[in-house]
């Protein structure tokens, strides 16, 4: 969930001139490169009020105050001294300096160009297309051209009062910033910067300061140290006399502070690095700091003194307490990351927030990058079942769920606004793409309805998320909007705040005064309602508080929105009607409260002359402001009601130091305007003189009386209407139909508002409308649209549900669950409530209201819950089930299979977990040279080899959002022999009985048996078993040689059995451990799998071997004389079985489960062969262990 400003972009070149910003960024040559801007001013990652992909992000509303101005990061940034408003292409605040921004990189000219005959050629010298004025009113016209319909340009040069400054020594410096008090203050300070792109840092730094309007500077460099680096300047947006300056952060950690307006600095040192800063909105001399190593800090001696208020706080997520919501002033709401990395939703005080005095407001965990803390409102997001879910808190009531219609399914929102009591929002719904609808909602923030659909957007140059939606300066209600419709985009334009909407109506005629034949709604104006990344591309538009009736912006006429064919466009009567001014793209300045439009075409070109209008536009006279040609960095005006002082940045060259040209509008006027110079104005739409239920009639200067207009002049009358139903829209759940009506949408039951209340109680029952916020008409249909208290019905349960409040089906085992149950209707304070929880445990409630933060209950043990809920009143029933797996985390995997079997004889392969009961689980099996797995419930299957061979065997355990997998590896042979092994009881003192040293003792066993028998070690494997004491297993194997001849036959194996035996007998096989420890080995002498025959027939001999060694004794006579064979598979039976006595029992319930300690339960490394990293497994997010324990390979290979 995100957050942005109608308007959705940031000006960047000559596209925009901001009355009232008082801080100026602009990149110098080398700065900007192709298509990028200054990426440096501050350590900031990005500005504090810019947005974040996927997730809310902050800008402060009006009278805010954002920490950090934006940095220049790929084009070049206009920005604002902190506290000031910024909000990109909307309305300008109520003071500061107005700011426009160029590429220095653009002012290259052409090789040999002389600068003064290239301005001619293709600057403004050369008059805008049009009717031309030159002392007498030269008229060229035709019979179809309506001259006083055209834009007239008077040819005449006229010269502005100026004088230019440079700021020696600074031609290298590419980066400045700006800040001009203004309201009656001289003080005008420029911080000027060398940014080494290869270094990536700053190198160099001068500061400056102008005390006579910017006529002369000071350089102040050995005031704040001349082995100082300065990186960013800030203002106290409530005392703009206090000023901070950064140090940089490579080079050291300091603030300089001035309460003089730059005149003298204290420094002091910081043991943290400033990100970014927040100041108060009243209190002047607090603020909070964002460090790099995201700590927040506090301040209540604008920056003297330091406190840190919370670690891990997420950026850009800190806010002060709004004035008005929140009766302490010093309150601070914080996003904070925990632990375990999740976000959670705080308050505290300043000056005291200890962790006995945060609170949380939202309970539980909130979405990352979800809290927005605006106005009266605060928004915060929380992800369940795959869905946001959004919540809002009015007056820092509780949370509650934003309100969308049914079906709106959103995967993106933005909040736009919050004026006036109401919440304006961008919803992306599942199946848009590039556009966005719009909502505005109730009183509340919790009822949304639709306002616009399919609003277009585009990403910025950091990702943010841009609407193109602007909102209308000066008057309330009044948006502009870019809809797609059928791959097309229009323009929309609204009085009534997206109650209704309608095209653009085009100029009658052009700039020349020729008939523009454009019949809506085939054809309509379209502008740019949103700054394109390329200063030189498209993108301004431009309103007033002071100058409500005046529109600026570019755009086109045609079927659609274009990028080609741009023009400028005005618009005197609030849109109503527009005029071109302009056939190329200009920047247009507001001075004496839009009395006068200044315009400067954008180009890349010195220029030296700029437009003026003193009659909104219909006429322009062209001014020089300087006698020679400047490369044109940004404009500068003065802050403050009058504007009538305007400094302009530029170079003469490409590397020539910075000029400052300040402009003095002061002598184009004759005289301050009296009463009879103003004439009444009637705000209306296409002849509707009933705006958002009122009249309203403005003051405005007559057109042909160049006098000066000082303080604001548009003074309003306003006269309240009769409601009509224009002034109402449809109510949350209602939809508007072709015939003006409101009627419900097919997935609302109106009914269902008044499910919350109780019998006996009241509530208001909705007529289908709701009357539009701010809206200030009165009596008329008022009392017939407003919806109607009424008493709450009696209600039977109806609708009863029982989720878990994740939306999750499972839990875990030993943990909280949360169980909200909702019900549709009932009456909800008279309802009696049961709950049992499938565990032997039920609960009781005697109203819905009591169990509104849901229910906890926490599982022992492991299995499939049903949990019912049964509620009752006087009137009727209902009940609903849950069916909850609870489960507890699967940490191992081990798969249980013998090393060695015979061909075409079933095998058993058991999966033993750990812990051994987990919940439900999903077993899935590869094996031999199967293509497809085989998917069980259970943890145990059998099947058979039929050729001879090494095979890998895999099982995968899913459980839950985890998947553990364990491989081994089988020798299937026609025949083979076996024989338990034991050793010197030395051995047991240093087994550690872990996979690792088991296979390195089996290595070294081989090696020694080959050694002392000479056999070769194709024919051997030996597998050391897990446990204690330790023991192992030979098996004597045949060979065939890789050309597939010599293969050994039973005799073969026999003899070699027999020599095995034999040395074995005779102690001829051990090992040395260590130094000085010897390892003896030797054949088990109760063994009950000697080496015997394959054949079946004589188990029965087998057998009286077995009674022989138990009563005479003499096991090695007893071996050779009476040996004989037993089929091989039983011969693993009876080895599998000593095995599992040392594991975990198996995971089928219907196979018997041998006993076993709670130590070895406690053992699970005697379970486990090898683990393997965890690793992701399908498009879900998961976690996998690879448990691969393929010893039978090592032991034969080696």
């Amino acid at each position: 969930m995100g957050k942005v400003a109608a308007g959705g972009g940031s000006p960047a070149g000559l596209s925009a001139l901001f009355a009232g910003a008082g801080l100026l960024l602009f990149c110098a040559s080398g700065a900007c490169g192709s298509g990028s801007g200054c990426p440096h001013l501050h350590p900031s990652s990005g500005p504090r009020w810019a947005p974040t992909a996927g997730a809310f992000f902050h800008q402060g509303p009006r009278g805010k105050s954002p920490a950090t101005p934006p940095s220049l990061l790929g084009r070049p940034l206009f920005a604002v001294a902190p506290g000031d408003r910024a909000l990109p292409l909307e309305r300008a605040p109520a003071t500061g300096a107005s700011v426009a921004v160029a590429p220095r990189s653009g002012r290259r000219r052409r090789s040999g160009a002389d600068p003064e005959k290239a301005e001619q050629g293709e600057g403004s010298s050369r008059s805008p297309r049009g009717v031309l004025r030159d002392g007498g009113l030269q008229r060229p016209g035709t019979p179809e051209r309506d001259p006083d319909k055209a834009t007239r340009f008077r040819m005449e040069e006229l010269k502005l009062t100026s004088t230019t400054f440079a700021l020696t020594g600074d031609s290298a410096h590419n980066q400045a910033m700006v800040h001009w008090s203004g309201h009656n203050s001289s003080v005008i300070l420029i911080l000027t910067k060398l940014y080494d792109y290869n270094l990536g840092s700053i190198t160099e730094s001068s500061l400056w300061r102008s005390t006579d309007y910017g006529t002369t500077y000071e350089k102040l460099n050995d005031k704040v140290g001349l082995k100082t680096i300065l990186s960013y300047l800030y203002v106290c947006p409530t005392n703009k006399r206090k000023i901070m300056l950064l140090t940089d952060p490579e080079i050291e950690s300091s603030l300089l502070i001035s309460s003089d307006e730059g005149a003298t600095y204290q420094k002091y040192r910081l043991n943290f690095y400033i990100q970014s800063l927040l100041f108060h909105p009243k209190q002047e001399d607090w603020i909070l700091a964002y460090s790099q190593d995201q700590k927040l800090y506090s301040s209540a001696e604008f920056g003297r003194r330091w406190q840190l208020i919370q670690e891990g706080v997420v950026p850009n997520r800190f806010y002060w307490s709004m004035m008005g919501s929140n009766k302490e002033p010093d309150l601070v709401h914080l996003e904070a990351r925990t632990v375990d990395g999740h976000s959670q939703y705080l308050t505290c005080r300043m000056q005291n927030c200890t962790e006995a005095n945060r609170n949380k407001p939202f309970p539980g965990y909130i979405d990352p990058d979800s809290l927005i803390v605006q106005d009266d409102y605060v928004f915060v997001q929380l992800t369940s079942g795959g869905r946001p879910h959004y919540y809002v808190s009015y007056r820092r009531n509780a949370f509650a769920q934003m309100k969308l219609p049914k079906y709106a399914l959103p995967k993106d929102m933005h909040v736009i606004s919050t004026d006036e009591n109401q919440v304006f929002a961008a919803v992306q719904e599942w199946n848009q793409n590039d556009t966005y609808n719009l909502y505005i909602s109730d009183t509340r923030g919790v009822y949304f309805t639709l306002a616009l659909e399919n609003v277009q957007s585009s990403r910025g140059p950091e990702g943010n998320v841009m609407i193109d939606l602007y909102e209308v300066a000066g008057i309330k209600g009044m948006f502009l909007a870019n809809k797609k419709i059928d791959n097309q985009v229009k323009t929309f334009i609204t009085y009534n705040k997206g109650r209704d909407w309608r095209l653009l109506q085009a100029p009658d005629t052009d700039l020349r005064g020729d008939p523009v034949h454009c019949l809506l709604p085939y054809c309509s104006l379209h502008l740019h309602l949103k700054v394109s990344e390329n200063p030189y591309t498209s993108g301004i538009i431009a309103s007033r508080d002071t100058a409500p009736s005046i529109i600026v912006a570019s755009g086109n006429i045609g079927s659609e929105l274009s990028d080609s064919d741009i023009s400028m466009f005005v618009s005197s009567d609030a849109g109503n009607t527009w005029r071109q001014i302009f056939e190329e793209e200009h920047s247009v300045l507001y001075l004496d409260q839009g009395g006068v439009l200044v315009a400067m075409k954008h180009t890349s070109l010195p220029i030296r002359h700029l437009w003026l209008s003193f009659d909104e536009g219909r006429s322009w006279s062209k001014y020089s402001f300087t006698s020679i040609p400047l490369f044109v960095d940004g404009v500068l005006g003065e802050p403050g009601e009058e504007t009538l002082i305007m400094t302009v940045f530029g170079h003469f060259s490409h590397r020539s130091e910075w000029q400052l040209v300040k402009v003095d509008y002061k002598s184009i006027f004759d005289r301050r305007c009296a009463e009879e110079d103003y004439r009444p104005w009637q705000l209306h739409s296409q002849g509707e003189a009933c705006i958002m239920g009122a009249k309203r009639i403005y003051k405005k200067r007559k057109s042909e009386r160049k006098c000066m207009q000082g303080k604001y002049a548009g003074a309003m009358e306003s006269e309240p209407c009769v409601c009509t139903e224009a002034d109402f829209d449809c109510d949350y759940g209602y939809e508007r139909h072709s015939n003006g009506q409101c009627l419900p949408a097919f997935w609302f039951n109106p009914s269902s508002l008044s499910k919350d209340c109780s019998l006996g109680q009241s509530y208001l029952n909705s007529t289908g409308y709701r009357k539009v916020v701010s809206n200030n008409c009165t009596d008329g249909v008022r009392e017939q649209y407003t919806a109607k208290p009424q008493k709450c019905p009696g209600k039977a349960p109806r609708g009863l549900r029982i989720v878990t409040a994740d939306g999750k089906l499972t839990a875990e085992q030993g943990h909280n669950v949360t169980l909200m149950v909702q019900l549709e209707e009932g009456d909800v304070q008279r309802t009696f409530i049961q709950v049992d929880f499938g565990d032997g445990i039920a609960v009781s409630y005697v109203n819905l209201s009591s169990m509104e933060d849901g229910i906890k209950h926490v599982y022992h043990n492991v299995g499939i819950f049903r949990v019912t809920v049964q509620v009752d009143n006087s009137l009727g029933s209902d009940s609903a089930v849950l069916y909850l797996h609870v489960t507890c985390p699967l940490e191992h995997v081990h798969l249980s299979l013998p090393f060695v079997t015979t061909k075409n004889k079933e095998v058993n392969a058991t999966a033993v977990l750990w812990p051994s009961q987990v919940g439900t689980l999903t077993y899935v099996w590869w094996y031999g040279n199967n293509t497809e797995p085989l998917i069980t419930l259970e943890g145990s299957i059998s099947f058979k080899f039929t050729s001879e061979g090494m095979n890998t065997i895999t099982v995968q355990v899913s459980a839950g959002n985890a998947i553990l997998q364990d491989t081994k590896t089988i020798a299937v042979y026609e025949e083979f022999r076996s024989l338990r092994l034991s050793f010197s009881p030395n051995l047991d003192d240093y087994n550690p009985d872990i996979p690792e040293w088991r296979r390195d003792i089996s290595r070294v066993i081989k090696k020694s048996l080959v050694e002392a028998t000479g056999v070769p070690g194709p024919h051997i494997l030996v597998a050391v078993l897990p446990g204690l004491p330790t023991a192992a297993e030979l098996f004597v194997l045949p060979y065939q040689d890789p050309a597939g001849e010599h293969k050994r036959s039973a005799e073969d194996l026999e003899q070699i059995s027999e020599l095995l035996i034999r040395k074995l007998n005779q102690n001829a096989v051990h090992f040395e451990l260590k130094p000085g420890i010897q390892v003896l080995v030797h054949a088990a002498h109760l063994t009950a799998a000697p080496l015997v025959d394959l054949t079946p027939t004589h188990s029965g001999s087998a057998m009286l071997m077995l009674l022989s060694v138990v009563f005479v004794g003499l096991a090695v006579f007893v071996i050779y004389k009476f040996k004989r064979k037993i089929p091989g598979i039983n011969v693993y039976a009876q080895m599998q079985n000593e095995k599992e006595r040392e594991m975990v029992s198996r995971v089928s319930p219907t196979e018997s489960r041998p006993h076993f300690s709670q130590t070895e339960l406690r053992r699970p490394g005697q379970l486990i062969d090898e683990k393997v990293e965890s690793q992701l497994i399908g498009s879900i997010s998961i976690v996998a262990e690879n448990q691969s324990t393929k010893e039978i390979p090592t032991y034969v290979n080696v």
